[in-house]
């Protein structure tokens, strides 16, 4: 087990780590970002490190060295005495929300840390598959031979080689991924606020902490904490309909929760852009480009579904920048660069990541046959659907025909689409397109796409629009919660535009936001479900509860070198691949419905699984077949043995570690 001291070190150095990516990028930032250039550099910095690295793993160098550009830009500016105490002065509201979302959510791991079930597994393989080799692409701990190239990885990456660089074991820096993922995206919304809103500037944060009304269902009728958080986010009928506070408390730092402070930052930028650009110089217009290009081009390594809607977002804002050239402040003599030298660049900047990419992908789009019903559609986004009808309901007072949108939508039985269109078109018909307006447009033409079409993507008949739902609909919550909030600031406002609020009652609400995010963890009720909690250490419970397995994790991983395993496989979700999840290292076969999804069935995943009873159960086929896929170690403990009947070929296996139960036998070459 990690020490509660080598924990503390691992949480103080990963924060050193981010801390001089942020300042190092802040002064390159100041002149097109202005104010907002110190927020904005926390996650850009994170996104342009990760991308650094990812080179250096491609071309074989140390990762490490992808801090070295930002320490000599620190070098730079310090030498030119660019950081003075004036520069330094008001920033301390952007380190404060960093810290305070960074330790609220490092309190809520260090209740339930453990590595343990859903996707938990997966999530740490690909992390300590990284760290153990972080070369371009990483090797699959569950098939051997094979790489992430078949997985949007690049999100675990970052993570990786900040563990390496901050020397933070693996089982640690799982607990510290979603912790930066939230402050992250907590300053980027808190820009957004500070951009948009004239008071209430925190309230765009809100969108990480909002729960849906199917949540407060389920606690009106009495549902334990497990109830509460799973039913609120299945009640749309064969589908997942998750928000960011469940996936943040479910704790699986999984790809498409990592996306969200890249969501968070590219809302940013679409913002600032559409806000500010025609009064912005040419040297920030293209620092803008360049930032735009880079959080655009990280998306598809990221989690690939979100280029899918923030793409065509790029498009509309650059558009638009297009359509306004001739009103701005600043003459542009490139209007069109947002629109078609930005998505150019942002393919560009991850090109050789496109190539490698081997993904099953989509296989087309599909019509809904049966969409959601309206009160299932309520329950998972009805506080959007109120808010936006609230903001066009002097538009549908003036042109009452707008309510005629509905129909069409009623009567071919999707008129939960039709709640969402009404106010899109009563946004688009005010050809305002202010920051507000844009984002909840994009967010509610999200909401349709997936009542009417899902992308068939290989889950079958009775899920066949999950995945269109889940990953789309956590798109749309971020864009829709970001307008829905920035209406709500404008509104309140307007409604206390007399009545200033006293300096004592300021710094009294902002004590007390405080004082909830330090002790909310502790009041959250236990989602350990059994397995134990107080400690950033992921895979403590496993020394309590398989500690013969544990003693072999840690001699696996001190091993050096390229190295392979074979050890049981049962299943996905569950205990087995334990092994490789833990330490990274590739076995035979591991979790065989993701590899079949991600590889397809003709990768012979079936046959691995046939192989590897074998191995263990037919000593005449097993020294083969160790040959074949190049095993180095064979894992023999509970669980193997209660899944195979063993029978080993002694000949070609030496004992080379064993304790409580657990033995890792060396395979030796036929000249041993």
């Amino acid at each position: 087990m990690i020490g509660a001291m080598e924990q503390a070190a691992s949480l103080i150095l990963w924060l050193l780590v981010l801390k001089v990516l942020q300042v190092a990028l802040w002064p390159a930032l100041s002149g097109a970002f202005g104010r907002f250039a110190y927020p904005v550099s926390y996650p850009l910095s994170f996104l342009l490190f990760g991308g650094i690295s990812w080179y250096l793993g491609l071309v074989r160098l140390p990762v490490q060295a992808a801090v070295i550009p930002f320490l000599f830009i620190i070098g730079y500016y310090a030498a030119t005495g660019w950081y003075t105490r004036e520069r330094f002065t008001g920033v301390w509201k952007w380190d404060a929300a960093f810290l305070l979302c960074f330790v609220f959510m490092t309190e809520v791991r260090f209740f339930n840390p453990m590595i343990s079930y859903a996707e938990k597994f997966m999530d740490h393989a690909f992390l300590a598959s990284v760290m153990r080799a972080p070369v371009v692409a990483p090797a699959d701990p569950w098939f051997a031979g094979g790489s992430l190239g078949v997985y949007y990885y690049l999100g675990h990456w970052m993570m990786g080689v900040t563990g390496i660089l901050s020397g933070t074991p693996s089982q640690v820096a799982f607990n510290l991924m979603l912790p930066t993922v939230f402050a992250n995206a907590a300053v980027s919304l808190y820009a957004v606020g500070h951009l948009l809103l004239t008071r209430f500037r925190a309230l765009p944060v809100a969108a990480l902490f909002l729960v849906n009304p199917s949540f407060i269902v389920q606690v009106v009728l009495g549902a334990d904490a497990h109830g509460v958080l799973w039913n609120s986010t299945r009640t749309i009928a064969d589908t997942i309909n998750e928000y960011p506070l469940f996936s943040f408390l479910w704790g699986d730092p999984h790809a498409h929760v990592i996306s969200l402070f890249v969501q968070a930052l590219f809302i940013f930028l679409m913002l600032y852009i559409l806000h500010e650009w025609g009064g912005l110089s040419e040297r920030s217009r293209w620092v803008c480009l360049g930032a735009a290009a880079l959080t655009l081009g990280v998306m598809p390594g990221t989690n690939s579904w979100d280029v899918l809607v923030y793409a065509p977002l790029l498009l509309a804002v650059g558009a638009l920048i297009w359509y306004r050239a001739k009103d701005a402040t600043v003459p542009d003599p490139y209007p069109w660069r947002l629109f078609l030298v930005c998505p150019v660049v942002s393919i560009l900047a991850f090109a050789p990541y496109y190539l490698m990419l081997t993904t099953q992908g989509i296989a087309g789009i599909g019509i809904v046959p049966v969409p959601s019903t309206v009160p299932e559609f309520m329950l998972v986004y009805g506080f959007f659907i109120a808010v936006f009808w609230c903001a066009i309901f002097r538009d549908i007072r003036e042109t009452p025909w707008l309510l005629l949108v509905l129909v069409p939508f009623v009567l071919t039985g999707y008129t939960a689409a039709g709640l969402a269109a009404v106010p899109l078109i009563a946004l688009l018909l005010r050809r305002t397109f202010l920051p507000a307006e844009v984002i909840s447009v994009f967010g509610l033409g999200v909401l349709i796409f997936t009542e009417l079409f899902y992308l068939i993507d290989g889950m079958g008949d009775v899920y066949y629009r999950m995945n269109t739902v889940f990953k789309l609909g956590l798109v749309a919550w971020m864009m829709m919660s970001t307008g829905a909030f920035l209406w709500l600031g404008e509104w309140l406002a307007q409604l206390f535009k007399d009545r200033p609020a006293p300096a004592w009652a300021v710094r009294a609400g902002a004590g007390a936001i405080v004082l909830l995010l330090v002790c909310a963890p502790v009041a959250i009720p236990d989602l350990t479900y059994g397995y134990g909690g107080k400690t950033l250490d992921g895979l403590a419970w496993v020394e309590t509860a398989h500690p013969g397995d544990a003693a072999a994790v840690a001699y696996l991983s001190a091993l050096p070198g390229n190295v392979t395993i074979v050890e049981a496989e049962g299943g996905d979700y569950a205990y087995y691949s334990r092994m490789s999840s833990f330490t990274g290292i590739p076995a035979v076969i591991g979790m065989p419905f993701h590899e079949t999804m991600w590889r397809g069935h003709d990768a012979g995943v079936s046959q691995r699984a046939a192989d590897v009873r074998m191995i263990y159960e037919d000593p005449s086929r097993s020294p083969s077949l160790l040959a074949a896929y190049g095993v180095d170690y064979l894992v023999l403990g509970d669980t193997e043995n209660e899944h195979y009947t063993v029978r080993l070929p002694d000949a070609v296996l030496e004992e080379a570690f064993s304790e409580n139960g657990t033995t890792v036998y060396r395979v030796l070459t036929p000249s041993a």
